[in-house]
């Protein structure tokens, strides 16, 4: 078994290891079962013990690169002192209270300070724990909005191929029908799906970049036949991110929002990824810009720190559930919800963009990825360049989708060089905490630019 040393006196001494133990990694592999993971045949994981702005820090002391912010949640850097602080202070007044007849100032002042920065419908603010319980309680609210207003044929969503919105089971039923979901299709509700034409998807190459004018003929053709039968359209606005990372012009969600209040349908945003600056401006709505009925928030939102989500409601869909009715009632709730902790430190997380100028960093970032992906666009073995806000995508030409073997390929010896990127197959994206520096970013293209090239090179 892998060890590593240790100094001095300590319990591991007393059990017999006489000055080393396992390895963190031999000591994972005993206990642990990682998400999306084949554990059988998976490499073995990184051993992460610190971090620091930009940086993962290893067992064995190698710097590595944040190059995709931790799943998307880090913001403002690893172990930022900043939110470190306000943690500590709030552990010092109050760690939880149960949220069901309770309330407390750190969600009050979070709600408080949050609405005014999202879309100008949503005024009511929903706590739950991870991006796939928002999605979840936002269908559950669209739902019974519908029966609560005596309209209950309105049980069926729309949602868009590709599209991924989590993996409880109404956020997989929402989903595209994926290696996701596969497993459990038996357990899942039935979505409508409709296409969205390729003249609405952005490229960096103007022979890809649509106009954003065609007619959205497949939902406006479920619209036209079965509007009643809906209870909400669910979008990723401008970006479809597991998916496959596509990017959509503005005039898809403009368009949306238009055929959403031609039909009377509710129109949900799943923001979970693309909030807080991760497309440029603070949520990805402002693009159209449109306001949802009910948007999902969480990743960013604590800033990578800890769990908390939140779904906005707009009056429309509150109001639906004021009655002296008790069965009316939204019951959903969950054991952590608006946990102190998680709202103390999305407050400290909202101070930095406030104080520190995040939004002009975030474009700062954005033109130089920009910048970085040019010389990708056109090469024989790149299929697609996309960019919007701080991420940067370069799709290949290989074969085989999420499971394409490139993908592990190119993981690993982005590793080797000291950077995480976990590629969708033959999909490299970046998206960095917005503490990394032009001359990290510059890095980073260097080393896409080698293992790309070597990778095809050598045969996808």
């Amino acid at each position: 078994m892998d060890t590593v040393e240790i100094n001095g006196d300590c319990p591991q001494d007393r059990l017999g290891y006489a000055n080393t133990m396992p390895s963190l990694v031999a000591r994972d592999q005993s206990c642990i079962w990682h998400p999306f993971t084949q554990m059988k045949i998976a490499p073995d994981p990184l051993a992460i013990v610190r971090g620091e702005g930009a940086y993962l820090i290893t067992e064995d002391g190698r710097h590595i690169l944040d190059g995709i912010s931790s799943w998307w949640v880090n913001l403002h850097g690893h172990a930022n002192p900043r939110i470190n602080r306000a943690l500590a202070a709030q552990a010092e007044q109050l760690e939880h209270v149960m949220f069901a007849g309770c309330t407390h100032p750190p969600a009050v002042e979070l709600a408080e300070r949050l609405l005014p920065r999202m879309p100008p419908q949503l005024t009511r603010v929903f706590y739950s724990d991870n991006g796939s319980t928002a999605v979840e309680v936002a269908l559950k609210m669209a739902y019974q909005y519908w029966t609560n207003r005596g309209e209950s044929q309105r049980r069926t969503f729309l949602a868009f191929r590709h599209a991924y919105h989590g993996d409880t089971v109404g956020a997989m039923s929402a989903s595209h029908d994926s290696l996701f979901t596969a497993s459990y299709s038996p357990l899942l509700f039935g979505v409508e799906r409709a296409t969205v034409p390729n003249d609405y998807l952005a490229s960096m190459d103007p022979d890809l970049d649509g106009g954003g004018s065609e007619p959205l003929v497949d939902l406006e053709l479920l619209l036209e036949e079965r509007a009643t039968d809906f209870a909400a359209v669910i979008v990723e606005p401008m970006v479809q991110a597991a998916g496959g990372m596509r990017v959509w012009k503005p005039e898809f969600l403009r368009r949306l929002r238009e055929l959403c209040d031609r039909h009377d349908l509710l129109l949900i945003a799943d923001e979970v990824m693309t909030g807080f600056g991760r497309t440029g401006p603070m949520f990805a709505c402002e693009h159209g810009p449109v306001s949802p009925d009910l948007m999902c928030v969480s990743k960013g939102l604590t800033a990578g720190y800890l769990p908390l989500a939140i779904t906005a409601a707009s009056d429309r869909v509150y109001e639906a559930f004021l009655s002296d009715d008790t069965s009316k009632t939204f019951f959903h709730g969950h054991s952590f919800t608006a946990n102190p902790l998680g709202c103390a430190v999305a407050l400290a997380g909202l101070d930095i963009f406030d104080q520190e100028n995040v939004l002009g960093r975030i474009q700062g970032i954005e033109s130089r990825i920009r910048a970085g992906l040019q010389s990708f666009v056109g090469r024989d073995y790149v299929r697609d360049v996309r960019q919007i806000g701080g991420l940067g995508i370069v799709e290949l030409t290989a074969e085989g989708g999420y499971l394409a073997n490139v993908g592990p390929r190119m993981a690993a010896a982005f590793l080797e060089r000291n950077l995480l990127l976990r590629p969708y197959g033959s999909i490299v994206y970046f998206m960095p905490p917005y503490v990394v520096t032009d001359q990290e970013i510059d890095w980073v293209f260097d080393q896409i630019d080698e293992v790309v090239s070597s990778v095809m090179s050598n045969g996808s």
